[in-house]
């Protein structure tokens, strides 16, 4: 009844799962609020609590590494992205966007794409964008196979956006930013309380800005999110929000590798096998054209109500729906016709228009309950989803082209470029006319899912921790006209489970193994990119007998410790893991996929957050990987070979003092090892040192300065490694001068 009950109020909302977190959940939710300096204290990044009840303990007793990136942690490093956001989780690299994958975020968490295993409040956000932070509270990085909370996929883990809600209070933040390369930036944060349960809420953003060091390439969105909460502080709430987000972007095709040559550098040899890097040219060259463009479109809307029958026991519902879409024409450089060697790029338009839509309604029970002297802390649930992918292409009528001999400019009808001296304002022969070409190919999945979760807590002790989900997954893939409207269907039952013990010698520390499994099945990110994972190539998973694919099966082992430390204002973190999947797809020499790859990625990680001193708060991590193939296939050419997007070695530490009642200053340092673009670990991008620095100033109660100097030192580096053709350039040195307001 409470799900027919939302389907009928659908309208457009964002918020997340727990409305408020009033009541039952104060305790264990962070109210998080806009960075405070006051008296001798800095803002503190000390958050212990997921915002999700899936996690029925507090997250030192929680038996699996969760990582909560507060939003004020965000404020004071100038970050306005989901990648910029994820830089402070070490082990979490990006892929490149390419062919079956489209531009966007794309996460890779401990070796595995983690592309279509982003939520927000709880439900997945299957459509390919990229991400803004302006509408979130914090954000939640689950790392290890983690099936028994997402549903498909989470074969590295998944990554939770919670959402900002209305508040029983009034206040008002604003923040406008403006910096190098023409940065200019403004944020809106209003609260209104309408009466003593009733709240209003509005976010909004505007964002323009090029990327330093970079010729050509700019973004510029907007966003606004309000949201409307009645029954705050009373048993019955209700919340209802919409969030919508534009961008308009010239995308960034990036450097090719240096293919073998005399003339370009950055390419060595190891037992015998060529590995190259990106191409030892300037890093503000720009190989596509000032025409390309990529613009998206994403609205979400969520109802959610909340009723307490008593203190220890609430249920949820929440229906959202989501849509989304994408438009791009993106020149990118493509050494297929090798052309690199003689100083020359050979330029290909990748296009793209696509619409994803999906609707979702989701009912949880959660509470405690005693048997004998067993206390339980539990959550049950229940979700549908629907979920519609279209994909088509872009008319761009430039003509064909097939190599760089002719010479460049004119003499190859603009299709090719120099090395050195790339040409963004080429003309065409023929201009863009920006239409579909009409020939898409649809996915649709559809999911029932059935899950459980409980910490039962044995003594002071000891606790056990186990959670169960099961989802009855049906897809179907219907291919483009010229291949005759092909059709592929499969069903699926996937079954997945966490199991963990937990040791507390003492109230403050804690000793953890857990054991954790999820299953990829097929064409799991609706045609929205590669959902491979490191193997087999090929897009969607849609392949020749695609349809007689079982999901590859995941499973995570780990054990690790948990501290609060310094009267609980810091929290200190240590895991060792392993990851395994035993029936990874793989080709044949025929062209037909099999399950009979394995992989394996055996790691550490280390975590820090809160205050050493009132004065001095660090946040920061280190993960060490291995990774390999153990079964590459019948060829076994990528045998032994470490993953692609996965870093042996990654470090991140951001740390700020108040120096001065009203003075801050801070600064950061991240490294990243050398990460392969490919499997056979031919192609790479070198690892790399970013050093960023700030300084706030609080001129009073309700103003702030700040200043944020990002690559201090004006690294240039390589954050994304296509498996073939390029590596994308991270962005230079530059500079954001923020006045924050609030009151």
């Amino acid at each position: 009844m409470a799900g027919a009950l939302m389907t009928a109020f659908a309208t457009p909302a964002l918020m997340f799962t727990a409305a408020d977190v009033m009541a039952q959940n104060a305790a264990t939710v962070p109210q998080l609020s806009p960075v405070r300096v006051e008296g001798d204290s800095a803002p503190t990044y000390d958050v212990k609590s997921s915002a999700s009840q899936k996690f029925t303990a507090p997250l030192l007793d929680t038996p699996k590494s969760v990582q909560i990136i507060p939003q004020e942690l965000l404020q004071n490093q100038a970050a306005s992205t989901l990648t910029e956001a994820l830089r402070n989780s070490p082990g979490i690299t990006f892929g490149a966007g390419e062919g079956g994958n489209p531009l966007g975020d794309r996460p890779f968490i401990r070796g595995s794409d983690a592309q279509s295993s982003t939520f927000i409040d709880g439900l997945r956000d299957i459509g390919a964008t990229s991400r803004e932070v302006f509408n979130l509270e914090q954000i939640e990085v689950i790392k290890g196979s983690d099936g028994a909370y997402g549903g498909r996929g989470g074969a590295g883990g998944s990554i939770n956006l919670i959402s900002k809600t209305p508040k029983a209070e009034d206040f008002n933040a604003a923040s406008l930013a403006f910096g190098t390369d023409s940065y200019y930036r403004g944020t809106l944060d209003s609260n209104f309380a309408l009466s003593d349960s009733t709240a209003f809420r509005l976010n909004a953003m505007y964002h323009n800005a090029d990327v330093a060091g970079r010729d050509v390439v700019s973004n510029e969105r907007w966003g606004i999110a309000p949201s409307l909460a009645f029954g705050l502080g009373t048993p019955n709430r209700a919340t209802f929000s919409y969030y919508h987000l534009k961008t308009n972007d010239i995308p960034d095709g990036g450097i090719p590798y240096a293919y073998p040559s005399t003339r370009v550098t950055r390419t060595g040899s190891y037992m015998g096998i060529t590995r190259t890097g990106p191409a030892d040219v300037d890093r503000d060259n720009f190989y596509g054209l000032k025409s390309d463009y990529r613009r998206t479109n994403t609205d979400i809307g969520t109802i959610a109500l909340e009723h307490d029958f008593t203190d220890k026991l609430t249920l949820r519902n929440t229906s959202r729906y989501t849509y989304s879409n994408q438009n791009y024409v993106w020149t990118q450089p493509d050494d297929s016709q090798g052309n690199v060697l003689n100083g020359r790029v050979w330029r290909r338009a990748n296009t793209r228009s696509s619409d994803v839509s999906s609707f979702a309604n989701q009912t949880e029970l959660d509470g405690e309950f005693n048997t004998g002297a067993f206390k339980h802390t539990f959550l049950t649930g229940a979700e549908w989803s629907v979920e519609n992918g279209q994909r088509d292409t872009l008319a761009v009528n430039r003509g064909t082209g097939t190599s760089c001999n002719a010479g460049i400019g004119a003499l190859s009808r603009y299709f090719c470029t120099s090395l050195y001296n790339p040409s963004p304002s080429d003309p065409w022969v023929n201009t863009l006319s920006g239409e579909r070409v009409g020939q898409p190919s649809k996915s649709r999945n559809t999911s029932v899912s059935l899950y459980a979760f409980d910490t039962m807590t044995l003594s002071e002790h000891w606790l056990l921790n186990g959670g169960l989900r099961l989802d009855d997954y049906r897809t179907k893939f219907t291919n483009t006209p010229a291949n005759n409207y092909q059709v592929i269907r499969r069903d699926d039952t996937l079954v997945n489970y966490q199991a963990g013990v937990v040791y507390k010698p003492v109230e403050t520390t804690s000793f953890y193994a857990s054991f954790g499994t999820s299953s990829t099945p097929t064409n799991g990110t609706l045609g929205e990119g590669s959902e491979t994972q490191g193997i087999t190539p090929g897009r969607g998973g849609v392949g020749i007998n695609a349809a007689d694919l079982a999901p590859e099966k995941n499973k995570t082992y780990e054990v690790g410790t948990k501290w609060d430390v310094l009267d609980r204002r810091m929290s200190l973190t240590a895991a060792l893991f392993r990851t395994e999947t035993d029936n990874a797809r793989i080709t044949l020499p025929s062209g037909n996929y099999a399950m009979a790859g394995k992989r394996q990625v055996n790691g550490l990680e280390l975590g820090v957050s809160g205050a050493i001193t009132p004065k001095w708060q660090v946040f920061g991590g280190y993960t060490f990987m291995k990774s390999e193939i153990k079964d590459g296939g019948p060829a076994g050419t990528d045998e032994g070979n470490d993953f692609p997007q996965t870093p042996r070695n990654s470090l991140s530490l951001w740390s700020t003092y108040k120096v001065l009642p009203q003075f801050t200053v801070g600064g950061g340092a991240y490294y990243v090892d050398k990460q392969y673009g490919n499997t056979t670990n031919t192609t790479y991008i070198p690892s790399y040192w970013r050093f960023d620095a700030m300084a706030g100033y609080e001129v009073s109660r309700n103003l702030n300065l700040q200043l944020n100097v990002l690559n201090l030192f004006d690294k240039r580096y390589f954050d994304k490694a296509y498996p073939a053709h390029y590596a994308n350039v991270a962005p230079g040195r530059a500079a954001i001068v923020s006045v924050n307001v609030k009151y």
